[in-house]
């Protein structure tokens, strides 16, 4: 097992404060992911997802942040986010805290589709996050954000077989792949797996 050096503690403002809240770019993505973050009592943390066990769902049984494919619908990314926070945890926007801070938008490659990316904060809910359908969403917890400082080689089943990977184990809940590198990039940790990875830039919030 190994340790990263963490970055100095934050606040999620300050983790959020890095993006500006603006109309992300239109028809750019196949899917969207929002970065729900809170402040635990003693850490920020980020809210995931385990995906039900799906036999016609490639990330069947994945760890991953809340979000899905875009719909005809939706119009932009901003509503395809919001949208599936809704439909697989229950969260409105009315649940949280500011808009949507658009991210980027990265290369997911194990599922061959470009995903936008976009980070917020919890609000004070009426209710707790929750899987609002069990066919989809297994079961949502809360990440502390220093778990992500600590890494295992587990193996999993890759786009090139079956192959020790580095993952984060957090109570029983195995997090490695696309989401663990979209998350220790917003958290300003070292990416370790190369050319695989994210590359969104920091996007700051321009002066009044």
């Amino acid at each position: 097992m190994t340790a990263a050096s963490a970055p100095a503690t934050r606040s999620v403002e300050e983790w959020l404060a890095r993006y500006a809240e603006e109309r992300p770019p239109v028809s750019t993505a196949g899917a969207a992911v929002t970065i729900v973050l809170r402040q635990g009592e003693t850490d920020v943390e980020v809210l995931l997802i385990e995906r039900a066990e799906r036999l016609d769902d490639p990330a069947s049984g994945q760890i991953a942040l809340p979000g899905g494919h875009v719909a005809d619908s939706d119009g932009n990314l901003a509503v395809t986010a919001s949208r599936e926070l809704e439909e697989e945890v229950g969260l409105t926007l009315g649940d949280l805290r500011g808009g949507l801070r658009y991210v980027g938008t990265e290369n997911a490659v194990r599922f061959g589709l470009k995903v936008g990316v976009f980070a917020t904060a919890l609000g004070p809910p009426i209710r707790p996050p929750f899987p609002r359908d069990e066919a989809e969403v297994a079961h949502v917890f809360w990440l502390p954000r220093g778990a992500l400082d600590r890494t295992r080689s587990v193996e999993r089943d890759t786009s090139r077989g079956v192959y020790p990977v580095p993952a984060t184990v957090f109570e029983g809940h195995v997090l490695w792949g696309f989401t663990r590198r979209l998350l220790r990039q917003f958290f300003e940790l070292p990416l370790e797996d190369g050319a695989l990875g994210p590359a969104f830039n920091e996007r700051p919030t321009p002066p009044p």
